[in-house]
């Protein structure tokens, strides 16, 4: 049985470090706010821009564009977006795994990293990182989605790369952060799900100026946007897994504080109780 004195030892260690846990949940909580409601300003134009894209191209008939084939025989871009701190529970770990779960062969992959997590994890396990970008995660604004966007589209365009995926976690509330794995490019045509009329089938995209010089314009524009959304989307769930990881740690030293301080307590009356018992020997001893 542990000492009195290892006890109460221990029982300092953790509440100095609940006292921590409990202050980096408090500043989660805070950035949380703030970047949830970003989030949540963003994701209407997010899917609408998708939503917008989807009904181009679904309007625009049969069009020969390198946005719109890809090359599936060459190297796979993906933009990570994860974080450059810790603590933020399996967070990180889950766009790894989504990552390598993704069907893409790892010596195919081309990483644009955006977070110190996602791509020192990558690097260790042979992902071939491409670009980092780590410091965006410290406050993402759209600038930062033009870099990333500029640079995936040009080396798509040289021929590094012949298809551009987007791994983020996309913010459904406080406790739910779910990976996203989407594709990027070549853009796809995605079926719409309520019902158009005859009228609607019939009728497709005009386009000023031709169709492949419009689309050159258009999808970069369109592949910021979803960067940006991702971004967002990601940083709130950052702050969202922080602050869940944080209450956690901090409820789970409140318990272990119960624990020791029971068991100081049973160690304290064990002793007091051996030397009542010492004292009553003793002083019969004498008599």
């Amino acid at each position: 049985m542990a000492s009195m004195r290892d006890i109460k030892r221990r029982k300092q260690s953790i509440q100095s470090t609940g006292q921590i846990t409990k202050a980096m949940k408090l500043v989660s909580t805070v950035k949380l706010q703030k970047s949830k409601t970003k989030a949540e300003q963003t994701k209407p134009y997010f899917k609408h821009m998708f939503a917008a894209m989807s009904e181009i191209l679904a309007k625009s008939g049969n069009i020969d564009h390198p946005f719109l084939k890809g090359d599936p025989s060459k190297k796979k871009g993906i933009i990570v977006i994860s974080s450059n701190r810790g603590l933020a529970g399996g967070y990180n770990s889950n766009i790894v795994k989504l990552v390598m779960s993704s069907g893409v062969p790892k010596e195919d992959c081309v990483i644009y990293a955006v977070g110190r997590k996602g791509k020192d994890t990558l690097a260790r396990r042979g992902y071939e990182i491409a670009e980092d970008y780590s410091e965006v995660m410290g406050g993402p604004i759209f600038n930062d989605a033009i870099v990333i966007g500029r640079k995936v589209v040009q080396d798509f365009n040289d021929g590094k790369i012949g298809e551009i995926y987007l791994a983020y976690t996309d913010f459904k509330n406080t406790v739910s952060h779910i990976p996203v794995f989407s594709q990027l490019l070549p853009v796809t045509k995605v079926e719409r799900e309520e019902e158009e009329s005859e009228a609607d089938k019939l009728l497709f995209m005009n386009y000023e100026p031709e169709a492949e010089e419009a689309l050159s314009l258009i999808i970069p524009l369109y592949i910021n946007s979803m960067i940006y959304g991702g971004l967002m989307q990601a940083f709130a769930s950052e702050n969202g897994a922080r602050m869940q990881a944080m209450d956690s740690a901090t409820n789970n030293a409140t318990e272990m504080i119960s624990d020791l301080t029971l068991k100081f307590n049973r160690a304290r009356q064990s002793a007091i109780t051996q030397e009542i018992t010492e004292i009553v020997g003793g002083a019969n001893a004498i008599s």
